[in-house]
């Protein structure tokens, strides 16, 4: 036989696999296998299912109330449901959420970045291994608590630093101050950063700590300092990571209730000083209106809601969507 021809001859196909050696492949010819499967799926299911009538319930109370609104709902610079007929928007209330949630994120995000920095490549393990944990229960703590240290210890003491806003920067306008009880969008921005700072912590040092070893070694082979490893080797690497748990922790902001509702003064304006109390939040509106809202006022605050829920379903699905760029920081297939 020629030799060349067998060469040149390609290689055998190989043989499909059945269903069942697809099945055992996949893990699922064991009883246990079938049971965990079966129950994961379901579950996943039963999630999506719960999601859908969440969504279903609040759009269709929404609709009730949206229908006899005599304003615009997303324009409408008021909130009056007792009266016919009935005039309520939210533009104030989306005003006083971004704003708060920003100003969290400024203060939050490159503190957060610079401490799980601090712990994966600088602090001693004996020094990291504590701070990590006070962290942790940071996070663990809950938002009434944040909510009564904020109106009794940070309010009286954020005094200081109006007038000290007031004196340099008034000027701006962004942070000329009456004298006012400082229950501010500024003050519950404070308060959120602190809220969401051990949520972008813990994650960006999970995410610091993936960083292949062989990277480091190698800018520190080339003569690179340490600073300069990180930020030509571990920034980069995690740059994917620390937008997720910086959009993560946006979602709390977004969301946080008791602890805005205890330390703001709302007034239902926009201020153009962050001083100034302000017009509130959706979750903060829900919460102080909702026990004594009538049914109509119910649905009304329920619109509202819906609108909060849009968004954190929207930066969620942002998070979702960086972290499967990057498939090795979260190990999910996108």
């Amino acid at each position: 036989m020629d030799t060349t021809q067998i060469a040149d001859a390609p290689p055998p196909t190989p043989p499909t696999p059945t269903a069942e050696q697809k099945r055992a492949a996949r893990g699922a010819t064991r009883p246990g296998d079938r049971i965990f499967l079966g129950l994961s799926r379901g579950s996943g299911i039963l999630l999506l299912v719960i999601m859908a009538a969440i969504a279903g319930f609040l759009t269709y109370r929404a609709s009730l109330a949206i229908s006899k609104d005599e304003g615009n709902f997303l324009t409408t610079f008021e909130w009056n449901t007792g009266v016919n007929p009935p005039v309520f928007g939210i533009a104030v209330l989306a005003y006083g959420t971004i704003i708060s949630s920003i100003i969290a994120m400024i203060i939050a995000v490159p503190i957060a970045v610079a401490i799980a920095l601090f712990l994966t490549h600088y602090a001693p393990r004996r020094l990291s291994g504590p701070i990590a944990y006070v962290i942790d229960l940071l996070a663990a703590v809950p938002s009434i608590v944040y909510g009564l240290w904020g109106a009794l210890v940070l309010v009286p003491y954020m005094n200081g630093l109006f007038g000290w806003l007031n004196d340099y920067l008034g000027w701006t306008g962004i942070f000329s101050w009456q004298n006012g009880a400082p229950r501010s969008m500024l003050t519950v921005g404070i308060l959120l950063a602190i809220m969401i700072l051990p949520i972008i912590t813990n994650v960006s040092r999970e995410v610091f700590r993936q960083v292949p070893q062989m990277h480091e070694e190698a800018a520190l082979a080339l003569g690179a300092t340490r600073w300069e490893v990180i930020r030509m080797a571990v920034l980069p690497f995690g740059r994917s990571g620390v937008i997720s748990a910086s959009m993560l922790g946006l979602g709390r902001a977004l969301g946080e209730t008791m602890a805005v509702a205890t330390v703001l003064s709302p007034d239902f304006l926009i201020h153009t000083s962050l001083l100034d109390p302000g017009g509130g939040t959706f979750a903060q509106n829900i919460a102080s209106k909702f026990s004594e809202a009538t049914e109509f006022g119910r649905d009304a605050l329920i619109a509202s809601g819906l609108v909060l829920f849009v968004i954190t379903l929207l930066v969620n699905g942002a998070a979702r969507a960086i972290i499967a760029r990057r498939k090795e920081y979260s190990g999910a297939n996108a």
